[in-house]
C-alpha cells in the first residue's frame, strides 16, 4: 500500500466494511488474461478467526471453469463512494472506504456447507436469517474464499468539503 496513511488498521472497522459492502469484485485470471465479475457475498470465519467469503452462482458458466483451473483469486469491496471536485482539474477526486483480499477460491461440494454459505451469504446481504433445505442447495453453485490477505482504505473527502 502506497499511501499509508489512508490504511485501515483496525480490525473491528475492516470488519464492519467487511459486512456492510453489499457486493464485490471477484478477480479471476483464465488463461492469463482477467476476469473480474461483480457478486453477492456472505462473510464469515473459519476456526482460526481469519475471513472467509461465500458467493453463489447458476450451475455452469465462465467463472467456475476459470475456478477449476486456477484456484487464485483476488477480490475488491467499496462503500461511501463520493466523488468531489476542485477548483483545479488535479483536486478532483473520490472519497470512498474499500477492501481488497486475496485467496484461494473453491467450489463447495458438500451439502451441508453449501446450505450454511447460502444461509450467511443471506444474512450478510439481508440481515436476516433463512434456511435452506437439499433442494435449494442443489440448484445452485457455491464457492468459498479462503482469505490469505486482507487490506483496507479510506480516502476522507477533503476538509475544505466535510462540511459542505
Amino acid at each position: 500500500m502506497t499511501r499509508r496513511e489512508r490504511e485501515i488498521t483496525d480490525k473491528n472497522e475492516i470488519e464492519e466494511i467487511l459486512a456492510s459492502c453489499g457486493y464485490l469484485h471477484l478477480g479471476l485470471v483464465d488463461e492469463g488474461k482477467p476476469y473480474v465479475v461483480p457478486m453477492n457475498y456472505g462473510i464469515d470465519h473459519d476456526e482460526n478467526g481469519r475471513v472467509v467469503v461465500y458467493l453463489h452462482s447458476g450451475l455452469t458458466g465462465r467463472k467456475l471453469d476459470i475456478i477449476r483451473k486456477n484456484s487464485e483469486c483476488c477480490f475488491t469491496m467499496e462503500r461511501n463512494i463520493k466523488p468531489f471536485e476542485g477548483r483545479m482539474a488535479c483536486q478532483y477526486g473520490v472519497a470512498y472506504e474499500c477492501i481488497m483480499g486475496t485467496g484461494q477460491i473453491h467450489i463447495v461440494d458438500d451439502v451441508e456447507e453449501k446450505k450454511k454459505a447460502l444461509s450467511v451469504l443471506m444474512t450478510t446481504q439481508t440481515g436476516e436469517s433463512f434456511s435452506f433445505d437439499d433442494k435449494m442447495a442443489s440448484i445452485v453453485a457455491v464457492m468459498r474464499i479462503d482469505v490469505d490477505e486482507i487490506t483496507a482504505k479510506r480516502r476522507p473527502l477533503p476538509a475544505t468539503l466535510e462540511n459542505s
